[in-house]
Order: structure tokens, then sequence, then C-alpha cells
């Protein structure tokens, strides 16, 4: 479980960075920064802050609530066209910059989840695994899952037939089989070469990282 093990080592004002949306196949990356605010913490919001990944979608909806009581929060996104313009790692990084600029304060040091720490105007420690190991990151993870789907789940009521409201954008078979029939969306990430062999028309046999019929493991 995530604690403030890493948060006290810093000293200071400490905020969590974390990203989400690195592996779909559309839709932005969004990246959240937040600064606990220890001394209104409840002790079972602390208690059940974990990894986003590890939550429910229901428990990650009230935690998020609930941290926007308690904690400074900024959140930063980077558009499918700067994903596909330079890459989906610098565009990570952008929204990062992003989110802690959205803070509307300078925190004295910043916990990045992963090992490249993008430019911010405060020192940097990068944590590999950071949103198991640092409660602000894995506070900052919860938020920035969440804003993140609501946007996919916003998109596929007007984009229908990708599964968008299931699978926020990620390359699940309903969505490789809307990529090669309905085809590619202004959210596509045309960098992607499920996308990019969609729009080029390859067969559907070969666009699914799996054989027709079948379901991914």
């Amino acid at each position: 479980m995530p604690d403030l093990d890493l948060e006290r080592d810093c000293g200071g004002l400490v905020c969590g960075i974390d990203e989400v949306g690195r592996g779909p196949l559309a839709g932005p990356v969004v990246a959240a920064a937040v600064i606990l605010d220890l001394d209104h913490l409840p002790r079972e919001l602390r208690r059940g802050i974990d990894d986003s990944k590890v939550l429910t979608a229901a428990a990650r909806e009230d935690y998020c609530r609930d941290l926007r009581r308690c904690a400074v929060i900024g959140i930063g996104a980077a558009s499918v066209r700067e994903i596909d313009t330079i890459n989906i790692l610098r565009a990570s990084l952008v929204a990062m910059q992003r989110a802690l600029r959205a803070l509307g304060v300078r925190p004295d040091a910043a916990l990045v989840d992963g090992n490249i720490a993008p430019a911010l105007p405060c020192p940097v420690t990068t944590v590999i695994g950071g949103d198991a190991r640092s409660l602000s990151i894995a506070a900052a993870s919860i938020v920035a899952k969440v804003t993140r789907d609501r946007i996919m789940r916003e998109l596929s009521a007007r984009y229908t037939g990708y599964g968008w409201e299931t699978n926020v954008g990620y390359g699940t078979r309903q969505h490789h089989v809307a990529l090669v029939e309905r085809g590619v969306t202004i959210h596509h990430r045309r960098s992607f070469a499920p996308v990019r062999l969609a729009m080029a028309g390859v067969p559907l046999q070969e666009v699914l990282p799996f054989e027709v019929g079948a379901e991914a493991d």
C-alpha cells in the first residue's frame, strides 16, 4: 500500500504526479498533480487510496470526489494531434508539465511515477511503481484515471460503436473491429500501428492482434 515515506523524505510542499492513457488507440493522455492536505485528509481516505489500477471504477469515483475536498489538484492533457506529432512519451511529459502548472502553486518537490522526469520548476524524484508506493502519486493516478475515463465516455455518445464507454479507447476486439468497419475518427491516434493499418485498408484479420472470433487474453 502507498504511504507518505517518500513525501517525508522530500520535505516541504510535495506533489505527486501520474499520467493515464499511454496505451489507448484513441483519446488524449491525461496527467494529474496532487498535493495532499494532510491536516484534512480523512483516515478512511488515507487508508483507501491505492494505485488506480487495483481499485474498482466506483471506488475511484468516490475517492476522486473526496480528494477534491482535501487536496490541491492540477490536471493537464496532451491531445491526439500532439501525441501523433511528438510521440506518446513526450506528450505524456507535456501533460505532466501542464498538470503541475494547473496547481496554481509551486511545490517544493515533485514525485513522478515512472523513470523519466518531465522538466518542472522544482526538484523531481522519479519513482518506478510510484502509484503503489507514494500516497500522493496514487491520488494523482486516481484523479487522472477518473478524468480521462469521463472524457472517453462523453466521446462515446458521439462516436458510437467503438466501445469507448467501456474500453475508454484501449485496443479491445470491439474497438479493432470498429476501426475497420466504421473507420478512423479524429480522436484516433494515427501514429499507432493498428490505426495506421486500418487507414491503409489492411484486412481485419491482420489488424486484430488475435484471430477473428477469439477474445484477447
